[in-house]
């Protein structure tokens, strides 16, 4: 089987709705008097030099083969019919392999008009990435960062060393906005300042939560002997207030888990500008199809709006005002890695 069709394969496999997460650990303060009407909240959001109608779109997922054209077909038609912006899974596939180029260039060809983000790793060159812009006519380019699923990744890179450069040169040389990613390992403070001190202004912090590579890649190799791994990383809630203080000066994205619209108030409210989401649309795409899907995606911006009036929050950066209290595990990682998780409850 192709590795793109076993990813997605896999990723269908183990999808499943997650019964905790840790933006259960998450709570806004209910303030009774939310002085606004629903009219008055706007969804919009900025992020890349790009404007969205929406804080949510779909992530990077698939392409490469048949199965997964019709898969980026079918995405596409929920992106335009529902005018979110979508990006396409790695395209490094169709550099390798002109032939699948067609996988992924079904994405413009069904969406003229969207926003629509190319991806590529983090060891590619700019030559590569102007070519993956230029075959998707893309307005940004995806770069993500995905170490362990390559060590777990029984034919993956075990080389890492000139990724931060490699990044440096594609954010200088690319000539369209670059956005940093994970892949569902989370990102720390730290990991966000080296990006920072090379001139990344996008980041995806893509949390753990959602679909996860580790075991994913571990389901593919003959004694999966790694599933010790199956948990490496930190949640998308922690990886939020890891980047909270860059989120003044950076675009931070969030995804990795996002079940419905209340996670994604609270991501947004702990600093995300929008957030992607890939597993639980494409399990919408394929088991209950396009039409249902766009239903579905709708009725989000609907929640969406009703939780910021709830909250008082006229536009998405007022959420950012809101106050949260952090509990459980999620306060505990804040004690042990000296993050301030009082300021939150008193903004």
């Amino acid at each position: 089987m192709n590795r793109k069709d076993q990813h997605v394969a896999l990723a269908n496999e183990q999808y499943q709705v997650q019964a905790m997460s840790d933006f259960d650990q998450v709570r806004f303060v209910h303030q009774s008097l939310p002085q606004i009407d629903l009219a008055d909240v706007s969804l919009k959001t900025r992020f890349a030099g790009l404007d969205l109608d929406y804080p949510f779109y779909i992530n990077g997922m698939t392409g490469g083969s048949e199965k997964t054209a019709i898969i980026n077909q079918q995405l596409a038609e929920v992106a335009k019919a529902t005018g979110i912006a979508m990006a396409t899974g790695s395209v490094s596939a169709a550099l390798k392999h002109p032939e699948t180029a067609a996988s992924y260039q079904i994405v413009r060809e069904v969406n003229p008009d969207g926003l629509v983000f190319a991806n590529l790793g983090a060891e590619h060159s700019v030559e590569n990435g102007k070519k993956a812009v230029a075959l998707l006519k893309a307005d940004a380019i995806q770069i993500h960062v995905n170490a362990p699923q390559e060590m777990i990744m029984p034919e993956g890179s075990r080389e890492f060393s000139t990724w931060l450069d490699s990044i440096k040169a594609m954010v200088e040389g690319v000539g369209v906005p670059v956005i940093v990613k994970e892949v569902g390992f989370g990102m720390s403070r730290d990991t966000i300042s080296q990006l920072s001190s090379i001139g990344v202004k996008t980041i995806d912090i893509s949390g753990r939560g959602g679909t996860n590579f580790a075991t994913i890649e571990n389901a593919r190799r003959p004694e999966q002997e790694l599933d010790l791994l199956a948990n490496w990383g930190q949640s998308t809630a922690i990886s939020l207030i890891e980047a909270y203080n860059f989120s003044m000066t950076h675009d931070i994205l969030a995804s990795g888990g996002i079940r419905n619209p209340l996670d994604m108030a609270k991501a947004l409210a702990l600093g995300a500008k929008a957030c992607g989401l890939s597993g639980q649309i494409l399990e919408l795409v394929q088991k209950q199809g396009v039409e249902e899907t766009i239903k579905i995606v709708n009725s989000w911006k609907d929640q969406l709006q009703t939780i910021m009036t709830l909250l008082g929050c006229r536009k998405v950066s007022d959420l950012k005002q809101t106050d949260l209290v952090l509990t459980g595990s999620v306060k505990d990682w804040c004690d042990v890695r000296d993050l301030n998780y009082r300021k939150f409850a008193n903004r």
